[in-house]
């Protein structure tokens, strides 16, 4: 038995011989441990739900109404599965049974969720009632998604080092003779169909060692050379390397490059490499006449360098596997292009974000983070409190 029964019992079997004023005083108890447990509740990370077997709900903890964004006041009595869908609440219920199961919702933003329930004898309206229990996983999810990441990618250098080992001699090998080979029929009548079987070969002999290349930069990326850069001469190198394929297509490229921006600590080399990628993966993916957007922002914490395109964009599939090593719509790709990206601009300590529409276009916005942090000030601050702050800013 509870203490809260045992205090009950004893309140019920006296309260014909209790005065008001007593009458008063157990109340007012009953009140502070319902005030206690409340504190309580309302203190879990997790969100607390009590529902009747038919998935009504009747009682809700804060942690429950901020992982669902919802009123605790506004929902009593209204269905659970209204805010925890695809899941047939009733029937499982029903079975009077502990059990849980794993959800994902997309409001009020993308979680995984736990949901655990828990029969109670008697709810607060005297009915069989469950406790259900959610607790938010994202965080946890994410974790392990990067531990399957690293993994993957362990296992991939090791792989590596044996690509290195077996293909890098005998292309370089292969690459030399046939190159000699060419030499060697120059000036002599050698049938066409002989020249362009050579030419075809030294093309994609070159092309299998950009792949082993590309891979190895990928998975063994060196790390960043330091330096102070202005991130906008970077972008307009890269642009201009990229020209005389995207006159060649008609693409036009217009730039917005924000003006007065404070140097950026980063490899100026590794930079240049990541915004080619994305700026040639927006070229194969763009039609002949069509347009890239390219712009450079600058926040309190953070570098943002974007480029747009609207071309042939990415289906919701395709973007969960946007940045998995060989996997590419395109029929030369080698499915390494934003692997590499990914893996400069977090050796950088940035961040990449991806949007895509299908048929409408992509977005690829690489955020960079600013070395020093501008300190907003806020108004009606004392003069002393104003000179603290500008001496933060100088240090």
């Amino acid at each position: 038995m509870s203490l809260r029964d045992s205090f009950l019992n004893k309140l019920l079997g006296r309260i014909e011989r209790l005065g008001p004023t007593e009458i008063q005083n157990y109340l007012r108890r009953l009140a502070q441990e319902k005030g206690f447990l409340e504190t309580v509740f309302n203190a879990l990370q997790e969100g607390i739900l009590v529902v009747d077997v038919r998935g009504k709900i009747l009682y809700g903890n804060q942690s429950a109404e901020r992982l669902l964004e919802i009123d605790r006041a506004g929902v009593l009595g209204k269905s659970l599965g209204r805010y925890l869908p695809d899941v047939d609440w009733p029937s499982l219920f029903a079975s009077r049974q502990i059990f849980s199961r794993d959800l994902q919702i997309t409001y009020p933003e993308m979680r995984y969720l736990n949901c655990s329930a828990v029969p109670l004898e008697k709810g607060p309206d005297g009915r069989d009632a469950f406790v259900v229990i959610i607790y938010d996983m994202t965080a946890n999810r994410e974790k392990t998604l990067e531990m399957i990441e690293s993994e993957k990618l362990n296992a991939l250098t090791l792989l590596a080092a044996g690509v290195a080992h077996e293909l890098g001699n005998p292309l370089n090998s292969l690459q030399i003779h046939t190159e000699l080979l060419q030499r060697e029929l120059v000036g002599r009548k050698t049938r066409r169909a002989v020249v362009e079987s050579l030419t075809a070969i030294r093309s994609e002999l070159h092309r299998l060692d950009v792949i082993v290349n590309q891979f190895l930069r990928a998975i063994r990326p060196a790390s960043p050379k330091l330096e102070w850069i202005v991130l906008n001469e970077v972008v307009r190198d890269a642009v201009s390397f990229l020209t005389p394929q995207m006159d060649n297509r008609d693409v036009v490229v217009e730039m917005e490059l924000a003006k007065n921006m404070p140097l950026v600590r980063a490899d100026r080399d590794q930079l240049r490499q990541a915004f080619f990628n994305v700026m040639k993966n927006s070229l194969e993916a763009t039609d002949r006449g069509g347009m890239l957007g390219v712009r450079t922002e600058l926040s309190d914490a953070h570098f943002l360098v974007s480029f747009q395109d609207n071309g042939s964009g990415m289906s919701v599939a395709e973007m969960g596997r946007a940045f998995e090593p060989y996997f590419t719509t395109k029929q030369s790709g080698t499915g390494l292009g934003l692997l590499v990206v990914r893996r400069i601009v977090r050796e950088h300590g940035g961040e990449i974000q991806l949007e895509s529409r299908e048929g409408k276009g992509t977005t690829v916005r690489i955020l960079l983070p600013r070395s020093e942090r501008r300190v907003r000030l806020l108004p009606m601050r004392s003069e002393q409190e104003d000179e603290g702050t500008k001496g933060e800013e100088k240090s």
